[in-house]
């Protein structure tokens, strides 16, 4: 046997079966392109889409016969309580004479740390329970290192049992826990 030629033939014919193996390869794939007909579909989620549509549409008109003055106030800017102030009932739980939106009656916040809330723009117990813990601790971190010590973690628990006329709750709440700490 004739090395030399058997060399030639080892790298020849791999080569010359690969060459055809790819053109045939690409004749095949290049006859079976089909294209999907997705628009049955696309006509389903249309459908489904402008019917959710008028249902939020619905909705909408349907909350916005039910938008009132004093709600469209707030909007604006101007404070008005939906629910009423009581000061019978806060002088019953407290024992003393409260204002409305007096944060002071958050335990833990003194007529220092209300007025910063306030010049951060949170003067309503409502705010201050729509307020994160994270924004109340925002607040004091704004004054120094003296209100460090502070804990705001129950601050809008507490505002909002004030804000919602929870006044025996409240007092009950204060009166367990020692210096509003949960």
């Amino acid at each position: 046997m004739d090395f030399a030629n058997m060399n030639i033939w080892c790298w020849l014919i791999p080569l010359l079966v690969g060459a055809i193996c790819a053109y045939l390869g690409y004749l095949i794939g290049k006859g079976k392109t089909t294209t999907i007909d997705n628009s049955a579909d696309l006509k389903l989620l249309e459908n489904k889409n402008a019917k959710l549509q008028a249902d939020l549409d619905t909705c909408n008109g349907k909350l916005s016969m039910k938008i009132t003055a004093p709600v469209a106030s707030f909007a604006t800017g101007a404070v008005v309580a939906s629910i009423p102030f009581d000061s019978a009932a806060v002088k019953a739980a407290f024992g003393k004479t409260v204002k409305e939106n007096d944060l002071k009656i958050v335990e833990g916040i003194g007529p220092k740390i209300s007025g910063m809330f306030i010049d951060s723009g949170i003067k309503t117990w409502k705010a201050l329970s729509e307020a994160t813990v994270a924004e109340c601790q925002k607040v004091l971190d704004g004054g120094g290192d003296r209100y460090k010590i502070h804990d705001p973690a129950s601050w809008p628990m507490q505002s909002k049992m004030a804000y919602e006329g929870k006044w025996k709750e409240l007092a009950k709440w204060q009166d367990k826990h020692d210096h509003g700490k949960l």
